[in-house]
């Protein structure tokens, strides 16, 4: 039971950061029907950006508490981020909006592969190690312990859900990306700017994806240019395997994968008797995807794509 109960939090935490990043993902599907596969990268920006800032600060401003250094990195890369994704839609995305599917699809690899590629030049190849900022006292939780980069993990996350859900429900802002989802055209005859409300779920997305990546960073102790590549993916399948499009499918979806994911990982080479270990964990997420698929193509909450007149 100690062992399920850490397995349990584990996943929880994984789950945590999935779901933050498959947001991004199901937002701007459910409003222009693209799959920005450049998401990962993105995450994997704001937990660079965070290293170097945090770098800094600890170099100039000795003293100063952890706490309070990995706030203001964890600000400056939202900031970054957000610029980041903004101009992506804008340059790769926008021209593309009216063209086949296929080309904002290709465009949005090639961006994936720009991205790394950018950030393998300007931070270097090698693995950084992620500085400790908060105390490092595990807590107990029955037989099983959870650190306080974890607490705020998932704290940080049930803040930033339900923010989203405000944002979304009972805002202007929410309303103008709710009606552009149901049918951009009307909603530009009734006064809602399309570009500005896209650009903003954009916005939006990048946040949520720059504050996983510097919690991912902070939880595993490492960065690197190829960090975003496998969460990216994993958090895309939790968007399909909830309901792409629904907000609700894409946390639902996340929490459950991070916890197949780890639930699997602690027993797997019991279930094997050996052959494989904890590091085969991986494949979970793609074998609940496959099974989910098969049984409800679109997804356990349904997929929340608005048809187009």
């Amino acid at each position: 039971m100690d062992i399920l109960l850490q397995q349990i939090i584990n996943g929880l935490v994984m789950g945590s950061m999935y779901a933050l990043v498959a947001l991004g993902y199901t937002m701007v599907y459910g409003i222009i029907n693209l799959i920005n596969f450049a998401h990962g990268e993105v995450l994997m920006v704001g937990a660079l950006t965070s290293w170097s800032v945090i770098g800094l600060m600890q170099q100039n401003m000795a003293g100063t508490p952890g706490w309070i250094i990995l706030i203001i990195a964890m600000v400056i890369a939202c900031i970054v981020a957000a610029a980041l994704n903004f101009v992506i839609e804008k340059v790769a995305y926008r021209p593309l909006r009216n063209s086949p599917k296929l080309a904002p699809l290709i465009t949005a690899i090639g961006v994936s592969i720009l991205l790394q590629t950018l950030a393998m030049i300007i931070w270097k190849p090698n693995y950084k190690a992620y500085p400790t900022l908060l105390p490092s006292d595990p807590i107990h939780i029955g037989g099983a312990v959870i650190s306080p980069t974890q607490v705020l993990i998932l704290g940080l996350t049930a803040v930033s859900l339900a923010v989203l859900m405000w944002l979304v429900n009972f805002t202007k802002l929410g309303r103008a990306m709710r009606a552009t989802a149901e049918n951009p055209r009307v909603a530009a005859l009734m006064g809602v700017k399309p570009d500005v409300v896209i650009s903003a779920t954009f916005i939006i997305g990048a946040v949520l994806a720059a504050i996983a990546g510097v919690m991912y960073a902070s939880n595993y102790g490492t960065a690197q240019h190829a960090m975003g590549f496998l969460p990216g993916l994993k958090a895309f399948t939790a968007a399909v395997f909830g309901g792409i499009g629904n907000l609700g499918g894409a946390v639902v979806g996340g929490i459950l994968l991070g916890l197949i994911e780890a639930i699997g990982s602690g027993y797997i080479g019991q279930l094997t008797g050996g052959v494989l270990g904890s590091h085969y964990s991986d494949i979970f997420a793609f074998i609940v995807l496959i099974i989910i698929l098969t049984l409800r193509p679109s997804g356990l909450l349904g997929e929340r794509v608005a048809d187009r007149a």
